[in-house]
């Protein structure tokens, strides 16, 4: 039988048309509550408080919903180059990749044994770090365990488990994973193994025996064993397999399989979860890290990217589309070494010949530092702004293809010789995902911060060291430490003695303070979390000489800035998700909007905020806040430049401390040149 023969295609309701795409699909764009941008209007004023409109202001019970929650702030889509919710606030995407376990057999492919275990997971993600996203790992060889043959009990699974994560907040886009191609690849006795294709598509390939030489690394077998090159290589050129069946032989394009399978996960996603579940489904990932394998002759990266790379995914956004994915956008990701930080293996690439991608992309890619990886390459910790230009190439690459960016894997080994790296390279990205510029820098140019990335760690793994994995399916080795997973150890978390999910990481590096949605757009943040390399602190953005009154105010505490510039399309406020260390009670905001020490519950009248600074608690991050900077309408016109300094309270600031850090920090604002609207 022929596998061209598609099975018949089911397209949902739930992922109606909102929006039009020119150039592809037509039609109008279209967002609730948007007006189009104006001219600045003018010098921005300290405003103390709104107006209310009668009667007394409505207050949610803490834990219940604002008015501005719900269905319309969970959506999340792409316009205009970034990421926005139904109000056209500007999202930032934060959390972890849900996990390496999906990599394993021991629960059978998904990245938790049960729905139980991702309900935990999901709390402790909101309730630990404040993450607002994952990455939920699918594995491709359980998804099709035979040509053509969907198990549905593998999705039913894996939808519970999104279900569970889903309603504690998170927004989840799916990736089916793969490394090394296949485990299927490897012998029982190897030191390494992959994950990804179905035995059948490994089998029907033919491939040499595996073998990476001399490797010290997993990653080398990428490039040096020639069974991981050439199934690679044939999956790309979707080489047709020729497959045993019990109804004999079948002639199967590889790669057209995958993306048949793909299509038939998405419409049983888009099936069995209701409408507001899907909302809060961001899009899909449909390749992780992907590579040539070998090259064509004559053919390098950027060729390959341009030939055979994009033409895949725009292949994935037609099956996205017809199995009512329209409305949400593909995770697209160059070549693995595109950006990479060793020059040796460095290849050109970022999708430079895809032209202006528009809303049906994200650009999405992954980052680690290979020379401190190494324990050769870089000699000592990292410093500030080690990776800012590392991250600046992923929001340019971002911008030239009009899409919003996302790093959705970075991370540092916990153990092994280069452990001791980890707090200050995990610093050090998150300081390069909050702007493109190091500390030291920071307030003589904020101007240039540019956008802030969105970013998923890698990883958090519920199992962390207590593992029972036969590896490539032998029963005399039995992998229990780390990420049970070619000697990795990068999760963030683990269960402690009586079963509770505790950070293995300093819990100041990772419940950051960042905005996750921007009434505007957002053009400068910063945020210093003084988090710990041992005993010592690691301070890179300290307030400058300049700004005395400022740096009273911040003391050795922890604080963050924010710059935006309104749109004038909403009502709903700016949010940033406070760390758990900022009592809400002791914390100051500076802001061009009010000035606070102690957040006021938040209140409202209608959609008039009943103070410009308030919190509210965080929707399924128990005990976790939110800040709300809500800009009264009458000078919150497009164009309006805002800002804020938030601080975690180690201080008693007076009222005259305050007043005199708002005054200080105006004239910055006013005298940074942040660029205009439009």
């Amino acid at each position: 039988m022929s596998w061209s023969e598609a099975a018949g295609l089911r397209i949902t309701g739930r992922g109606a048309r909102r929006r039009g795409r020119p150039g592809r699909r037509g039609g109008p764009r279209w967002r609730p509550g948007r007006r189009g941008r104006g001219a600045l209007l003018g010098a921005v004023g300290l405003l103390l408080a709104t107006v209310a409109l009668g009667g007394p202001p409505a207050r949610a019970a803490d834990g219940d919903p604002q008015w501005f929650d719900g269905r319309t702030a969970t959506e999340v889509s792409v316009d205009d180059g970034r990421f926005t919710d139904g109000h056209g606030r500007e999202v930032v995407l934060r959390g972890f990749n849900v996990s390496g376990e999906t990599k394993l057999e021991e629960n059978g492919g998904l990245p938790f044994a049960n729905a139980a275990d991702a309900r935990t997971s999901a709390t402790a993600i909101r309730a630990l770090t404040g993450g607002n996203a994952v990455r939920f790992l699918l594995s491709w060889a359980h998804a099709e365990p035979a040509p053509g043959v969907l198990d549905t009990a593998y999705l039913d699974r894996a939808t519970e488990q999104i279900k569970a994560l889903l309603a504690a907040g998170l927004r989840v886009f799916p990736d089916f994973h793969q490394d090394l191609y296949s485990r299927h690849l490897f012998d029982e006795d190897s030191w390494y193994t992959g994950d990804g294709a179905p035995r059948w598509a490994v089998e029907a390939g033919g491939y040499p025996d595996e073998s990476c030489g001399i490797c010290l690394l997993w990653g080398q077998n990428i490039t040096q064993n020639q069974a991981v090159k050439s199934a690679t290589r044939d999956f790309w050129a979707n080489r047709v397999l020729t497959v045993p069946t019990s109804s004999g032989p079948v002639s199967v394009p590889v790669r057209d399989a995958f993306l048949d399978t793909a299509q038939k996960t998405m419409e049983h996603l888009a099936r069995d979860l209701d409408a507001d579940e899907f909302a809060g489904v961001v899009g899909f990932d449909p390749y992780n890290e992907p590579y040539a394998g070998e090259y064509a002759s004559g053919q390098d990266s950027r060729a390959w990217e341009r030939d055979v790379l994009w033409p895949f995914y725009e292949e994935f956004r037609a099956r996205m589309d017809a199995a009512g994915w329209r409305d949400k956008p593909v995770f697209v990701e160059p070549n693995m070494f595109w950006n990479a930080n060793l020059d040796f293996a460095r290849q050109p690439g970022g999708l430079l010949d895809a032209g202006a991608v528009g809303d049906d992309y994200v650009f999405n890619t992954h980052f680690y530092d290979q020379k401190a990886i190494s324990g050769i390459f870089m000699w000592g910790k990292a410093q500030d702004g080690r990776y800012a230009t590392d991250f600046a190439a992923v929001r340019d690459r971002a911008a030239a293809l009009a899409a919003p960016g996302i790093v959705s894997e970075f991370g540092h080994p916990l153990s092994g010789t280069t452990a001791d790296k980890a707090p200050s390279v995990l610093k050090a990205m998150y300081q390069a995902l909050d702007s493109r510029l190091p500390g030291a820098a920071w307030w003589s140019s904020a101007a240039r911060s540019g956008p802030v990335l969105s970013g998923t760690q890698w990883q958090w793994d519920l199992y962390s060291g207590r593992h029972r994995e036969a590896m490539n399916g032998n029963p005399g080795r039995i992998l229990t430490d780390g990420d049970a997973w070619n000697d990795e150890d990068l999760s963030s978390v683990e269960l402690d003695a009586s079963g509770k999910a505790v950070l293995r990481q300093d819990a100041r590096l990772l419940d950051r303070l960042y905005p996750t949605a921007v009434a505007g757009r957002a053009l400068a943040f910063t945020y210093e979390d003084r988090s710990r390399d041992g005993t010592s602190v690691m301070s890179w953005n300290r307030v400058p000489e300049g700004m005395p009154n400022t740096a009273r105010l911040v003391g050795f505490g922890r604080y963050g800035v924010i710059v935006w510039r309104s749109e004038g399309a909403t009502r709903a406020p700016t949010e940033l998700h406070l760390p758990s260390g900022f009592d809400p009670a002791a914390t100051t905001v500076v802001s061009d909007l009010g000035a606070v020490t102690g957040l006021p519950a938040y209140t409202a009248q209608g959609q008039t905020a009943g103070h410009p600074v308030a919190r509210a608690v965080e929707r399924g991050g128990p005990g976790a806040h939110r800040l709300l900077l809500s800009a009264p309408a009458a000078a919150d016109g497009p164009g309006t430049l805002h800002y804020a300094l938030v601080a975690d309270g180690t201080t008693s600031p007076s009222a005259e401390l305050r007043a005199a850090a708002g005054r200080e920090l105006a004239a910055w604002a006013a005298s940074s040149a942040f660029p205009a609207a439009g």
